[in-house]
């Protein structure tokens, strides 16, 4: 038996398991969304940063990388208990088909099936994490400001902004939020001082500086 898992967010830079293949590739009908509340590590309870999750979407790619684990059952315990562990903001486990063709009509054939694929349920009743969606701005707003034991939010949307051009498939609704959160930055510090983080009312408990256009972006390292 082999395990294979899908990275659409920081697993695509830093995957944190052992693995023997890693294919770049996408997936159809999802769209990559900023609708994830994390809230230790990331962010906190009092000021949730904002991750990516996978939202159904008709006829959308989205692309990533699909990481390989053999070696027996043990070895795919341990991989699937450290991504249990870290994804535990994701309440789902799909199923999906894993293609790597440039080709991305209906034509296309799949590689792979049975691609495990951590997801977050967009119900804010039945899943604590869920946000949901924002205006662009507010959203970019609470990215900037997050800050949680792992790091800034902000970082982690830049690692991924550069980890999509560094597997050459940018996803321009990345790049447009980063943007737009880099715009925050370049704010004048008066004017900082007077812009409130955004906070998150669901109750949930816990288990470079320069403003540059999309064709000319900074990443953060």
């Amino acid at each position: 038996m082999v395990l294979w898992v899908f990275g659409y967010g920081s697993l695509i830079w830093n995957p944190g398991f052992d693995f023997d293949e890693k294919l770049i590739g996408y997936i159809k009908d999802y769209k990559r969304v900023f609708d994830l509340g994390c809230i230790d590590h990331r962010g906190t309870p009092e000021h949730p940063a904002r991750t990516c999750t996978l939202e159904d979407s008709a006829g959308a790619i989205c692309w990533g990388a699909a990481y390989c684990v053999r070696g027996g059952p043990e070895k795919e315990k341990l991989a699937m208990e450290y991504l249990e562990g870290r994804e535990c903001e994701y309440d789902s486990k799909t199923l999906v088909q894993f293609y790597t063709e440039t080709d991305t009509t209906k034509q296309s054939k799949p590689i792979l099936t049975g691609v495990i694929v951590f997801t977050s349920t967009p119900d804010k009743v039945s899943n604590k994490y869920y946000l949901g969606p924002a205006p662009m701005e507010e959203m970019a707003m609470q990215i900037a400001t997050a800050t949680g034991p792992c790091g800034n939010n902000r970082e982690y949307l830049f690692k991924l902004e550069k980890a999509m051009h560094d597997i050459e498939h940018e996803d321009e609704y990345v790049i447009e939020l980063a943007n737009e959160v880099r715009k925050h930055l370049d704010l004048p510090k008066e004017v900082k001082a007077l812009l409130k983080p955004v906070v998150s009312r669901v109750s949930i408990k816990s288990h470079s500086q320069a403003h540059v256009s999309t064709l000319q972006r900074v990443f953060a390292s």
